[in-house]
């Protein structure tokens, strides 16, 4: 797979919705990590209008946990406005993830340090 966006406890729905709609036109994954401040059962996404729904790649996962064992093989990228480069100074090798943290609280502290890829 290629390059792949995750949402860590994602709380605006609207936002969600315009990052998937991203994802689906460019055919990139979103990885959506549980709790989620809003419902994505069928009812909610009908009534949201996102047509666009069943063309996403979309994953959900019960917990940061659950998603870095699923994912152990990804090389992680975590954006953050404490970041001191940005996203277009890397170079995505294959199977990247995009981790962004909630709207209200970003990144949790030492998500990096639970990081597979960080031993």
């Amino acid at each position: 797979m290629g390059l792949n966006i995750v949402l860590h406890e994602p709380e605006i729905p609207q936002n969600t919705g315009n990052i998937a709609r991203t994802c689906a036109a460019t055919g990139t994954a979103l990885h959506l990590i549980e709790p989620l401040g809003f419902s994505i059962d069928e009812k909610a996404v009908r009534r949201a209008g996102l047509d666009y729904w069943d063309k996403l790649a979309l994953f959900v996962y019960s917990s940061l946990e659950d998603f870095y064992k699923q994912n152990s093989k990804g090389n992680f990228f975590y954006c953050s406005t404490k970041a001191r480069r940005t996203y277009a100074d890397v170079v995505y090798p294959s199977n990247s993830y995009l981790i962004f943290g909630k709207e209200s609280a970003g990144l949790p502290e030492g998500m990096v340090r639970i990081s597979p890829a960080r031993g």
